[in-house]
């Protein structure tokens, strides 16, 4: 990986919780908090200084520009929840663009198992452990459940195989 162990590892503890939050918050209320992207973009602008060489920390609000604009593409063509894709934006700055075709089969993988979790979740017992969540009853599927867990494996896996 090319993100580094160091800016992985100081930047996960403040991200893991955040990304726990979302996928809650997302397949209980179908909507991600825009407090959560707030803090996690504070996370970033705050603890990046200290994780990152000051060029690579400038260079990286280009990530989140970019992710934001084909985020509201996306939305506006019906494709992606503004809360995903203010989310998928706040979270672009964590990314090593190097990295960028490994977090693309991450997020791949991530999606799939954590649409058969909910799935399978839905249609059993499980269900009765929450069973007011709106994602139980919603066509949609609750995208945070792979945008957060995404983002936490690969800074977990950036902490544990970053150079």
């Amino acid at each position: 990986m090319d993100i580094s162990a160091f800016s992985a590892l100081v930047f996960l503890p403040l991200v893991l919780p955040l990304c726990v939050y979302v996928t809650f918050s997302d397949m209980r209320d179908m909507r991600i908090p825009n407090v959560i992207v707030v803090m996690l973009f504070v996370v970033y602008a705050v603890v990046g200084l200290i994780a990152l060489p000051f060029d690579v920390y400038l260079w990286r609000y280009v990530h989140l520009i970019v992710v934001l604009v084909a985020g509201i593409a996306l939305n506006a063509g019906g494709a992606m929840g503004a809360g995903d894709a203010k989310f998928a934006a706040a979270a672009a700055p964590f990314i090593h663009v190097g990295d960028l075709r490994l977090l693309m089969a991450l997020f791949a993988a991530n999606i799939l198992a954590a649409f058969l979790a909910h799935r399978i979740a839905k249609y059993t017992a499980l269900r009765n452990f929450a069973p007011h969540w709106k994602s139980w009853t919603n066509p949609k599927f609750p995208m945070g459940m792979a945008l957060g867990g995404t983002l936490a494996l690969y800074l977990g896996f950036g902490a544990w195989f970053g150079r």
